[in-house]
């Protein structure tokens, strides 16, 4: 494909697969497989195994075929990457009936976290740009349509989401990662942190953090896997912002 084409074509080829828009990459016999069949191959893995464990040779082992065939209908491991990411998601729920914008993001922002949970690499995936998948982009939509009615902005209702999506997402690879940590016997993932953190700061330097281990904050380790109350507090922060918007903007 020339440059020329390339820039006139309104979804880049990577997307398009997505979508169950695009041609297989390799002419050549079928060989039986599908895009589907290969992603969901590559999520079983995943599943089992990690994500360090998914490459090509790996999911064609899984679908009992040969790595070669695997690259007619997907071109590389970043590409399969990205079928994951989407395809790893169920659809989004319909918001509470009758609920109000905040309680409605709420329960949204809670539905992503448990969605992300149900697959621990999920968080492990490299971020390649917006989201583009159709499940992706429903979630995207749904979280939007929570703001229905609401004096803000286009650019305000995505950056109101976009906030709580970047605080869903860091919870949730915040909290594998600490399993992680603590399941290979790390301590500072653990309850030793705050002894670690109050031997390493001095009060004159560190006041502010000295306080907080002063008032014993460190002393309870961060649940294994935090539940929708105790996010609750973190999640109204973030819906308290997204009011005063509201109210400045008159609603």
């Amino acid at each position: 494909m020339s440059e020329r084409e390339s820039e006139s074509e309104p979804v880049p080829r990577s997307i398009a697969l997505l979508w169950g828009l695009r041609p297989p990459t390799r002419r050549g016999p079928r060989g039986g497989l599908s895009v589907e069949q290969i992603t969901r191959a590559a999520i079983e893995v995943a599943d089992a195994e990690g994500l360090a464990a998914v490459s090509m040779a790996r999911v064609a082992r899984q679908l009992g075929a040969g790595t070669m065939s695997l690259y007619r209908y997907i071109a590389s491991k970043d590409e399969l990457l990205l079928l994951m990411g989407d395809a790893a998601l169920t659809w989004p729920p319909e918001p509470p009936v009758g609920a109000g914008w905040r309680e409605a993001m709420r329960q949204w922002a809670i539905a992503v976290l448990a969605e992300v949970r149900r697959h621990s690499w999920y968080v492990q995936l490299p971020l390649a740009g917006p989201p583009t998948g159709p499940r992706n982009l429903a979630w995207l939509d749904a979280a939007l349509r929570t703001l229905d009615g609401t004096p803000l902005s286009s650019a305000e209702r995505m950056t109101a989401v976009m906030t709580m999506i970047i605080f869903v997402q860091g919870q949730a690879r915040m909290t594998a990662e600490l399993a992680a940590a603590r399941q290979a016997g790390d301590p500072v993932a653990d309850q030793d942190y705050g002894r670690v953190i109050a031997a390493l700061i001095d009060p004159g330097t560190h006041p502010a953090l000295a306080a907080v281990v002063a008032d014993s904050v460190f002393d309870e380790p961060a649940p294994a896997d935090p539940d929708d109350e105790e996010l609750g507090g973190s999640i109204d922060l973030i819906l308290d912002g997204v009011a005063a918007l509201i109210e400045r903007r008159g609603g």
